[in-house]
């Protein structure tokens, strides 16, 4: 949720933020208006209740006639507050629910628009000119005996596949290769749960424009993630945390279930857009005072990771209107797909400042021992997809594919995969 100071004291900013995202601008009237609402109502049910305890007094102390009216007084006092409560209730539901509703601000910088608005902040590297027809992924994969989504179809349906053989191994050496890169940059690693109850998933704000996307099982009344970002940021929910010694980082390792809703004859090809994949990302907890400094750092631990698997790149700033609910700024970096001759994402991470902390409930204290709330970051720090780039950028004229020479150690030193029989 966004700090309702400012809302209160700079209700300007949430409304620029909002023309930014391409959302309705007026709920930040209405909200204040509900605030406002709310506010009175919690003051005249207090001092009903007061008024209440203080004739409760006096009627101990009388009697006869003045007892006589002075218990029904009471009796009209004591429906005057239980109209007060109810309707103090009522004005808090509604603007809690507003208040939920409303994105996160945008920080100063982020371009305005929607998916296509981003601004390319480099490129990294040179698409490769091949002397041959590259392949794409799939018919790569499927010659290397990695693949297999026809099977992966009829066990589960469309966009579910099987990595077998060298394609399960691939993305373990590439995931284990991500995990050791967390261990070594200070990054507690973590496995876990994918299934999480909803008021974890409400508060990290997946629940609102984006709850199509999400699995649910309903018998249960849980989620199963779409990133482990969502049980690492109930980890700590409902505490306070001790920053002073520095940021608390962590690299969840998951299964991810995303229903891709809206994506009907998208990706349809390969391994691009799943149902399922796994992937190990970065979180941070920190002051919010750090946040910024932090966002630099989750995107150069996921260039470093980049640079090990040795494809062209470019690092977008992604605009307003494409931003998820919680974040406030948010950089991908998008891996050059030959048979494509596209720039696709393979990692983004977000700034979260406090939304999601406050709404989950974490803080910290500050130097003078107040509780503060936290700030939240997130980051792709390797995940199914990278394979996509792997495959296509590395492959050899014979249907082969050149192993990175930082993956080698994860691949028990294999240098090229051949094709399956070769």
């Amino acid at each position: 949720m966004i700090d309702l100071r400012t809302l209160r004291e700079d209700p300007d900013v949430v409304r620029a933020s909002q023309r930014a995202r391409g959302e309705d601008q007026s709920v930040v009237d209405r909200l204040l208006s509900l605030d406002a609402e709310r506010r009175s109502a919690i003051a005249s049910a207090d001092q009903l209740r007061a008024e209440q305890k203080q004739l409760g007094k006096q009627i101990g102390k009388a009697s006869g006639d003045e007892r006589e009216a002075l218990l029904a007084r009471g009796k009209e006092l004591a429906a005057k507050v239980k109209d007060a409560e109810a309707e103090q209730v009522r004005t808090g539901d509604e603007f809690e629910q507003l208040h939920r509703a409303v994105p996160n601000i945008v920080l100063d910088g982020v371009p305005a628009g929607g998916e296509d608005d981003f601004e390319v902040l480099k490129h990294v590297g040179t698409p490769r000119e091949f002397d041959f027809t590259p392949r794409d992924h799939l018919d790569i994969g499927e010659r290397l005996g990695a693949i297999d989504m026809e099977r992966g179809a009829k066990v589960s349906g469309a966009r579910f596949y099987f990595l077998t053989g060298v394609g399960a191994q691939l993305q373990l050496a590439l995931l284990n290769m991500a995990a050791a890169q967390a261990g070594a940059t200070g990054f507690q690693l973590m496995i876990p749960p994918v299934l999480v109850r909803p008021e974890v998933m409400a508060g990290t704000g997946f629940l609102g424009a984006h709850s199509s996307e999400i699995y649910r099982l309903e018998e249960d009344d849980m989620y199963l993630v779409g990133t482990s970002e969502v049980p690492l940021a109930g980890y700590h929910s409902d505490e306070i945390i001790d920053l002073n010694a520095g940021s608390k980082r962590y690299a969840g390792w998951s299964t991810c279930f995303r229903r891709e809703a809206g994506s009907y004859g998208k990706d349809t090809r390969g391994i691009i857009r799943v149902h399922q994949f796994d992937k190990i990302e970065m979180f941070v907890f920190c002051k919010p005072e750090d946040a910024e400094a932090e966002h630099e750092k989750l995107l150069a631990f996921e260039e470093e990771m980049l640079a090990k698997i040795e494809v062209p790149y470019r690092v977008i700033d992604t605009a307003a209107g494409d931003l998820g609910t919680s974040a406030a700024r948010k950089y991908d970096c998008e891996a050059w797909i030959p048979t494509q001759e596209a720039y696709r994402e393979l990692t983004s991470t977000s700034n979260c400042t406090t939304f999601q902390a406050r709404r989950l409930g974490v803080r910290y204290r500050d130097a003078g021992g107040k509780p503060q709330t936290a700030a939240t970051l997130n980051g792709t720090l390797a995940t199914t997809r990278w394979l996509v780039a792997i495959l296509e950028n590395h492959q050899l004229a014979d249907g082969s594919v050149r192993v990175p020479e930082a993956m080698r150690p994860f691949l028990g030193g294999r240098e090229v995969l051949a094709p399956a029989g070769d």
